[in-house]
């Protein structure tokens, strides 16, 4: 609490507590640092880069399920480092804005309960996740994925497990310190559910043919942000160093 002193109208001096304001940029070191990267490279890549550059880009970084198609051992390493690099290059700014909008308000909540080190295995292992589950989808296609959204969506499926109070809202500042909930009680919350619901309900329209954002920026990969999110939803249990609620 922050206290203050007043002076009462005889004179008197008056002693009154006030709430520590919380300050607008409120983010985990780690958070800030991971946005700064995108941003960072999306400037590289836009500004300094020529066409063939590019090109050269999302051959090394970005994700194609056709490398997998062929002998790994008849190709270079990047079939192993680019289901994850590809989470870190955006097609536009439109893209990389609305990310960041979302990774600042589910990542935040994530972090702030488990720490930098666990965020970084949760962001390889979900930026993997969501590229295979695309690829599952688009086996042997030439598609070519780019874009944090799917470990955005994994992190909005992680916060779903905690940052949602039983009688509703969203915590973004003090939710990680809620319990975590099983996954059947994560659904049983009525907020969880509805949310859950329209998520999954906007990404259909997007499989259909109906984006809702970053149209300009080429096709949206729905099923990226179905595997990232369901991996976040599913397996938070293991990368939460708090205990669960017994439900």
């Amino acid at each position: 609490m922050v206290q203050q002193r007043d002076w009462a109208e005889d004179g008197g001096e008056v002693l009154n507590e006030r709430p520590p304001r919380q300050p607008v940029f409120n983010m985990p070191g780690i958070l800030v640092l991971t946005i700064l990267l995108l941003v960072a490279l999306y400037v590289v890549e836009a500004l300094l880069m020529d066409d063939e550059q590019r090109s050269q880009l999302l051959f090394y970084m970005a994700f194609t399920p056709l490398r997998y198609v062929y002998p790994l051992a008849a190709q270079g390493l990047e079939w192993l480092w680019t289901p994850v690099t590809y989470s870190l290059l955006h097609g536009g700014v439109e893209h990389l804005v609305f990310n960041t909008l979302w990774l600042m308000a589910f990542g935040a909540p994530v972090v702030r309960r488990i720490g930098a080190t666990r965020y970084v295995l949760f962001w390889v292992l979900s930026a993997a996740a969501a590229a295979f589950f695309h690829a599952g989808l688009h086996w042997g296609g030439q598609t070519i994925l780019i874009g944090a959204s799917g470990v955005v969506s994994a992190l909005m499926g992680a916060a779903c497990r905690f940052a949602f109070p039983a009688r509703g809202g969203f915590n973004r500042i003090y939710g990680h310190l809620y319990p975590r909930q099983s996954i059947l009680g994560s659904l049983r919350n009525r907020t969880v559910a509805v949310f859950t619901g329209l998520w999954f309900f906007g990404n259909i329209l997007i499989a259909v043919g109906l984006p809702l954002v970053g149209s300009d920026v080429g096709e949206i990969a729905w099923d990226a942000h179905i595997g990232g999110f369901l991996f976040g939803f599913l397996l938070f249990g293991f990368f939460d160093p708090l205990p669960a609620r017994d439900l």
